[in-house]
């Protein structure tokens, strides 16, 4: 698993917009059950220098004192990895409605700097919904009976937090925002007494240059935690490459053709205990060694590349692995895993060689997810099993089939997951710098992990997969479908 999502704990607009009468401005009015949020300038509508804003202010669950499952209890509990392993992006889904759109609008996130109140107000059109002195933040008040430090929301300025304040421009309006902001919320678990923030959300809201330019930007909006549509309330994503490349499966012997990094292959050690991964007793999370031999039982250690013992190390809870490039004639390779005088486990390698050829070969595959079942619960965290062949294998017959069918590894395969009935992609291939959704591969083949929270009950999904073949990404034709309940 290498998506999590932390959808908003609370949200609200707050804004200095005229009422209808172009008198009155609607700072009183809180907008907190609304299904939307908005964001916009509006410039001379009063009066020839009138000046109007809305602006979004909405919070996530980071710290263990926001709910009950957050960032932070995630991270201790390692759902998510360590600072420095993962990426946090703010994402918030454009609404789309009848009204001018803001071309080429830039938008600001900042965190908020004191605590504010969500609110119980829907009227987003006359603002009557109003909370001066009572329950929910507006223009004026964070809170019944705290005022913002600056009217319009206090926030952590640029200039001495240059570092958590972000920005996104939007070309024609429409686009859903989507910013790393993963220093701030590092910064939120952090705390301030670690030298952090407190975590009060963000500000959402239009450049100081553009709400004093002489035009008008508006009107843009998002979905706000109360919309019915599942997949476009606004939330953290956390996204981090969980794969692991066991070449157990696919060790090549040392070649000539091939450079110094291509020629190291990785292979693990798991250390399952009732079904739970546990770190190894005597090690936990410290060093482990590997030799290499001809026989099982050790006696016959190879004198050749790699230099031995090779030293290994922890990667996650019980699982170890070691890498090393290996030159010998041996058919088979036996690897011992060890610290001291304690031997954990002797494994097995029937390492292949590469050689350069003369013909061009681009290859085609028939894929399947071995273990799919037809429905799962949105409380399954779930391992998909994927087996994929060349697509013009063909077995050696005689008289009966005497080869068994090859299971080849695809080391750069991604998925995706869409709503078959609209066809809207829920998780999209994560084939950038970040790579989130690459399966992993073990001797068995590849695999993934889902966690079917991440979607909403009582629809059908289909799983796809994109193939890095030959220097350019090929979506495979075959899709997986299943339902949650």
């Amino acid at each position: 698993m290498s998506i999590k999502r932390y959808v908003a704990i609370k949200d609200n607009t707050i804004t200095n917009a005229y009422k209808q009468n172009l008198t009155t401005r609607g700072t009183g009015s809180n907008m907190g059950l609304s299904d939307s949020l908005e964001v916009f300038s509006i410039y001379a509508q009063a009066s020839s220098s009138s000046v109007e804003q809305a602006k979004i202010i909405v919070q996530f669950p980071v710290i263990t004192s926001d709910a009950s499952t957050t960032i932070q209890s995630d991270r201790a509990a390692s759902k998510i990895p360590a600072s420095g392993s993962v990426s946090f992006y703010l994402r918030l889904y454009n609404v789309v409605h009848d009204q001018t759109v803001p071309k080429e609008l830039t938008l600001v996130v900042s965190p908020v700097s004191q605590s504010w109140q969500e609110g119980f107000g829907l009227d987003m059109t006359n603002y009557t919904d109003e909370t001066y002195g009572g329950i929910g933040s507006n223009w004026i008040n964070a809170a019944s009976g705290e005022t913002w430090a600056t009217q319009g929301g206090s926030f952590l300025t640029a200039s001495a937090h240059a570092a958590t304040t972000y920005k996104q421009t939007f070309p024609l309006g429409t686009e859903d925002l989507e910013i790393d902001i993963t220093g701030l919320v590092e910064q939120w678990i952090t705390g301030t007494s670690g030298g952090g923030y407190n975590n009060y959300g963000v500000g959402v809201y239009v450049t100081a240059s553009q709400a004093n330019d002489s035009r008008s930007f508006y009107d843009k909006m998002f979905s706000a935690r109360g919309s019915e549509y599942f997949f476009s309330r606004p939330l953290i994503e956390a996204r981090w490459d969980s794969s692991r490349k066991d070449q157990r499966g696919s060790f090549y012997l040392s070649s000539s053709a091939l450079s110094a990094a291509d020629n190291l292959n990785k292979i693990y050690l798991y250390n399952y205990f009732r079904g739970q991964p546990a770190n190894i007793s005597g090690i936990g999370t410290g060093s482990i060694y590997v030799t290499l031999h001809t026989s099982s039982t050790g006696t016959k250690q190879l004198t050749t590349t790699p230099s031995q013992p090779v030293t290994g190390g922890w990667v996650s809870t019980g699982i170890y692995s070691a890498s090393f490039a290996l030159s010998t004639t041996a058919s088979v390779v036996y690897d011992k895993w060890f610290s001291g005088s304690i031997y954990y486990n002797t494994g097995t390698i029937k390492p292949k060689t590469h050689d350069a050829s003369t013909a061009f070969f681009i290859p085609k595959y028939i894929t399947s997810i071995t273990n799919l079942m037809p429905k799962y619960c949105d409380q399954d965290l779930n391992r998909f099993r994927v087996y994929t062949r060349l697509k013009n294998w063909n077995q050696t017959i005689y008289t009966v089939a005497q080869a068994a069918v090859v299971n080849s590894i695809v080391e750069d395969a991604y998925y995706k997951v869409y709503r078959v009935i609209d066809d809207y992609t829920v998780i999209q291939y994560g084939t950038g710098s970040l790579n989130q959704t690459r399966l992993s591969y073990d001797t068995t083949g590849s695999y993934f992990d889902l966690d079917i929270g991440l979607l909403q009950t009582g629809y059908e999904y289909g799983i796809k997969f994109v193939f890095y073949i030959n220097g350019a990404y090929e979506e495979q034709p075959d899709a997986f479908t299943f339902r949650v309940e």
